[in-house]
């Protein structure tokens, strides 16, 4: 007998991509206005709102007046909505942001009338490897998806396993989420077409029903379309309109068999176009920094403010999420869609930037002016390397710092401030516009300490914390009546407090503050050996030596004597491609050897040493004219500086590359050359660390290069890159070289012919801004020599160390106040356990409290044991749901199972 067939009526909407968000809106309010009369005029129909949330919230905001019309159908059934806020790429923005995503998407949804519980994910470009679990810790069971399922499935379903074991049914869209469009193409033929279509697919189905996706990007259904089926539907073949939804968990058969474990990046059956991940590198750096800094203000919010910021946080934590779309940080859209995103994810960092600012400003205000307040994002204690605007010492002098205990503390001085602000000759008649430059006390951006006046003749004295008295009335008064004494030229002169920018290393607790204050004294002892010390081509502090080649790549000497040679080799070629994938011209020219190269030493330590290479490289201009498989003969000259920098206690050396783009079509990647060549690489992101082979499976229309995603590191061998943002690598030249690309430069959305790719991601659209010329590129990264790997060099708190600079800001007391004792925050105590989130949270049942995020970055368990002010926990699903209490005993202990994420409420 026939397999019945089940018709699943939506559409999948990108939210911005060939044009802005808001063109696109514009068409998805008369979408989903058909969409509503189309259900409410006929009770069999049904529709999937492309399991996000933000469509549902945009149509809304423009038709608030359908709210109730909304609510109805999500509540009948018949209007499947969320669970996600919005169909995000994955592998480009954290694992937080993946679970808020959820949070925000189910909320929402909630408030409609309830949540479609289906993990579907229809057009992503490949799937991280947590994403099995990160369902399951919601309670959702299902999913259902297309790209990046390997070869091995050859049915239409099978169980998707996380590293930890958790498991969901997959329903694996193997014809993408459009495959029962073919079948209405012609209403008159549906049931014959739907044969021919379930004859070609019988293999996939066993004894379930024939799922028909029947709808695509940007378009309501036919109104007509339950009207067709039920004409096209018989006994030997029903046919059933239904949500996703229905069809998962009422049409198909639980009893799958066949499991994928990890992350799904498989060309075979789809397209994933790779090379999103490194197209428009600036909206890669703004996500990270906009994740990095709203991560930061929820957890100074918890632990520092008694300010209900949540509407703040909520702001930034949508535009972040709404910014991940999987059309948006990829940098597939056009200059206008890219530039919106930009602006998005901007306004992001900028309210969670106030929030962070406001929760320390309260404890800022029990510091002296004088003085700072150092506060760590981290949980667990450091000693934090600071940068300070401080007094300069007298030439016999030498800064250090002092803490609340009374310690002292080594100060590098970096540069000096200059003094003199202002040196003018003016007449007599003119002083009076001199003194309207003051505001009550405040000159130039300082404050007035003091001033001379004799004949013909103004000095003013400024500083950031004066001392005693001042009345701008009085000095009025005075200079008229030495103006009128001494007519003619008079000099005036605005001289700064000599100022200097220090380091300084401050012991801080736990996610936890310190206050400090710089003065002259005794220098304490120096902090040998681990002090940085550089000299004019080589810097050492102890735990890691660099030496500069003289080609401008580096010699690393890491502290168990492993060596990584010729490290920063920079290799420039073509790229024929488009933001989609990268493609290089058939003749392409590699550039890896520069014309110059100049070395300066920038600092000697003993705090932190640097030293700046600088390479020059003729690079081709762009393509030649007329002809993309080839190279343009004319080059432009192009300095590289990297900045090459150790710090005390650093086992890793930091690097940060910066130039400017003056060529078009290209890829530049840095390499860092393996001792031995390797097999495999790790990297790390999204709730795990991935292991990958040299080579990607294919077989669909795309030519599986194997380049990959990473977020906090990659590691190859006895190499481990610690990483700013996400970034994309690769194991080249036979797994004797990790490749990291600093930036890839292209000109068109998609190309019609592409080499590597049959079949045209998008129209042709020109997007002359991912070119990214005459911008300045600039790429942060840190390499951790170590022959124990990433795991035995703690490359999960290293790399959380690089990418968490501590938080320092200006004590607001009066100056000379004696310095608050260090405070704690919360201390997680755990190897490879990472923090993910810190944040506070209230509901009705239980009040307020601080949730904690645990992850365990390992293939086995792992104990962890968090202290702070709390006597109460609980552990909690990824939707806040109490699962069950947890014992306190002078702090709380847990053991996580490998890859385990974990949340915990502390009250």
């Amino acid at each position: 007998m026939p397999n019945p067939a089940v018709f699943v009526p939506h559409f999948h909407w990108d939210r911005e991509w060939y044009e802005p968000f808001q063109v696109f809106r514009h068409r998805l309010v008369t979408a989903l206005d058909t969409v509503l009369a189309t259900a409410e005029a006929d009770p069999d129909f049904r529709f999937t709102v492309d399991g996000q949330m933000a469509a549902v919230e945009d149509y809304l905001e423009m038709r608030p007046e359908n709210r109730d019309r909304v609510a109805a159908l999500v509540r009948e059934g018949r209007l499947a909505v969320g669970p996600w806020l919005i169909l995000l790429d994955e592998f480009l923005c954290s694992g937080e942001t993946i679970v808020r995503n959820l949070q925000m998407g189910w909320a929402a949804a909630e408030r409609l009338g309830g949540a479609m519980p289906i993990g579907y994910l229809p057009d992503m470009f490949g799937h991280v490897a947590q994403m099995p679990q990160i369902l399951a810790r919601a309670g959702i069971e299902h999913a259902a998806l297309w790209r990046g399922v390997p070869g091995t499935v050859d049915g239409h379903a099978f169980r998707w396993r996380a590293p930890d074991g958790s498991e969901v049914r997959t329903e694996f869209l193997f014809d993408g989420y459009d495959n029962g469009l073919d079948v209405l193409l012609v209403p008159d033929r549906i049931r014959s077409a739907l044969a021919e279509y379930a004859g070609m697919t019988a293999h996939r189905w066993g004894g379930d029903p024939v799922l028909a996706m029947s709808g695509t990007d940007h378009n309501a259904p036919d109104p007509r379309l339950a009207d067709w089926l039920r004409k096209a539907s018989d006994e030997e073949r029903p046919i059933t309109v239904a949500t996703l939804d229905e069809y998962v968990r009422g049409h198909v058969r639980d009893d799958v068999t066949a499991v994928v474990t990890g992350e799904l990046r498989s060309h075979v059956r789809g397209n994933i176009l790779p090379g999103v991940l490194s197209v428009r590198l600036g909206l890669k750096q703004r996500m990270a920094a906009a994740e990095r800094t709203v991560d930061h203000a929820e957890r100074m919010n918890a632990l520092w403010s008694g300010r209900d910021d949540a509407n703040f946080l909520a702001l930034a934590w949508h535009k972040i999420i709404e910014s991940t779309a999987h059309d948006s940080v990829v940098g597939s859209g056009t200059d206008e869609t890219c530039d919106q995103v930009a602006a998005r994810l901007a306004e992001a960092a900028q309210a969670a930037r106030a929030v962070r600012d406001a929760a320390l400003a309260g404890p800022a205000a029990g510091v002296a002016g004088d003085a700072y307040l150092v506060a760590n994002p981290l949980p667990s204690p450091r000693t934090a390397l600071v940068e300070v605007d401080v007094v300069a010492a007298p030439e016999a002098g030498t800064l250090v710092a002092t803490t609340a205990d009374g310690a002292a503390h080594p100060v590098q001085p970096v540069s000096q401030a200059p003094t003199v602000l202002s040196d003018e000759r003016l007449d007599a008649s003119q002083l009076e516009r001199v003194l309207r430059r003051i505001h009550r006390r405040e000159l130039f951006g300082l404050l007035i300490n003091g001033y001379e006046l004799t004949p013909n003749s103004l000095v003013f004295h400024l500083a950031e914390i004066p001392e005693g008295s001042f009345d701008l009335m009085t000095l009025r008064g005075e200079v008229a009546a030495a103006a009128a004494a001494h007519p003619g030229e008079w000099r005036v002169r605005t001289l700064a407090q000599a100022r200097a920018t220090a380091l300084v290393a401050v012991p801080v607790p736990a996610a936890g503050l310190a206050a400090f204050r710089v003065g002259t004294g005794d220098l304490p002892a120096a902090p040998a050996p681990q002090g940085a010390t550089g000299t004019a081509d080589s810097l050492s502090n102890g735990l890691v030596e660099v030496a500069v080649a003289a080609d401008g790549t580096l010699e690393v000497t890491g502290a168990d004597g492993t060596v990584l040679s010729g490290v920063g080799r920079l290799v420039d070629g073509g790229d024929r491609g488009d933001s989609y994938n990268y493609a290089p011209p058939a003749h392409d020219v590699l550039v890896c050897e520069p014309a110059r190269v100049a070395v300066e030493l920038l600092e000697t330590g003993p705090l932190r040493a640097r030293l700046r290479v600088t390479r020059v490289y003729e690079w081709p201009e762009a393509l030649a004219d007329g002809d993309r498989d080839r190279r343009s003969g004319r080059t432009v000259p192009t300095p590289v500086d990297m900045l090459v920098e150790v710090r005390a206690g650093e086992p890793f050396v930091r690097l940060s590359t910066s130039f400017l783009n003056r060529s078009a079509d290209h890829r530049l990647r840095l390499h860092v050359p393996l001792p031995l060549p390797v097999t495999t690489s790790a990297s790390a992101g999204q709730f795990a660390v991935t292991e990958r082979g040299l080579t990607a499976e294919g077989g669909w229309g795309e030519y599986p290069l194997p380049t990959f995603p990473a977020s906090t590191f990659v590691a190859a061998g006895p190499a481990t890159v610690l990483l700013d943002h996400s970034a994309e690598y690769e194991l080249v030249d036979d797994g004797s070289a990790l490749a990291v690309t600093l930036l890839r430069a292209v000109g068109s959305i998609s190309v019609n012919i592409h080499p590597l790719r049959d079949e045209p991601a998008a129209s042709e659209i020109p997007a002359p801004g991912a070119q990214d010329l005459g911008m300045r590129v600039e790429n942060r990264f840190a390499v951790l020599p170590s022959a124990s790997g990433w795991q035995g060099a703690g490359a999960v708190a290293l790399a959380e160390e690089f990418r968490n600079d501590a938080l320092v800001t200006r004590g607001t007391a009066p100056g000379g106040a004696s310095l608050p004792p260090d405070a704690a925050g919360l201390h997680v105590d755990g190897r490879d356990v990472h923090v993910s989130g810190i944040r506070r949270i209230t509901d009705a049942e239980h009040g307020p409290g601080t949730e904690v995020r645990l992850v365990a970055m390992r293939d086995t368990a792992t104990s962890v044991r968090v202290t702070g002010t709390f006597t109460e926990a609980a552990t909690v699903d990824l939707l806040g749901r109490t699962i069950g209490a947890e014992p306190v005993r002078d702090g709380l202990e847990l053991v996580l199972g490998p890859w385990e994420i974990r949340t915990v409420v502390l009250r």
